[in-house]
């Protein structure tokens, strides 16, 4: 494991930013890193996020995250955008499970997540399909929309 521990920099940076007495020890939480992380400079909020090897610990706030962004344009690298389906339908996980995991075992490159939910005073499950390429995704959903039929259960809708 990699050791924990303040920033030096991230401490002096988080110290100016905030009042006299105002950087308390909750506050200054925010400094402690893993050893040899690299400090990702915050315009916004003062409190830096940070790269370690191929990790980037960066604010969930949208705007603060966006504001971050710009300083790490060159360092990551995008890839094939990863695409989605959805099926949502009216059942129980506990009755599709066995045939879900049969698609899985088929189609080892998508991945499949089934999500239960509870709308309107009815049950249903999501099943979302997601790869890089859509040919992938389109006959892991028609093994899907199969078992489906032949289990004749509604489906609610698609996306």
């Amino acid at each position: 494991g990699v050791k924990y521990s303040i920033h030096p920099e991230a401490f002096k940076i988080l110290e100016s930013y905030y009042k006299p007495g105002e950087f308390n020890k909750g506050r200054q939480r925010m400094a402690w890193t893993p050893s040899g992380a690299r400090l990702i400079l915050n315009p916004t909020s003062g409190a830096p996020g940070f790269v370690i090897e191929n990790v980037f610990c960066l604010p969930g706030v949208p705007s603060i995250l966006k504001s971050m962004l710009g300083g790490l344009k060159n360092e990551i690298s995008g890839g094939k955008p990863i695409l989605s389906h959805t099926i949502n339908l009216r059942t129980v996980e506990s009755e599709i499970a066995a045939s879900l995991a049969a698609v899985q075992k088929n189609n080892t490159e998508v991945e499949i997540g089934s999500y239960p939910f509870f709308k309107a005073g009815k049950v249903g499950v999501s099943i979302v399909m997601r790869n890089e390429e859509q040919s992938k995704i389109d006959i892991c959903n028609s093994q899907i929309l199969e078992f489906v039929n032949q289990k004749n259960i509604q489906i609610i809708s698609e996306n």
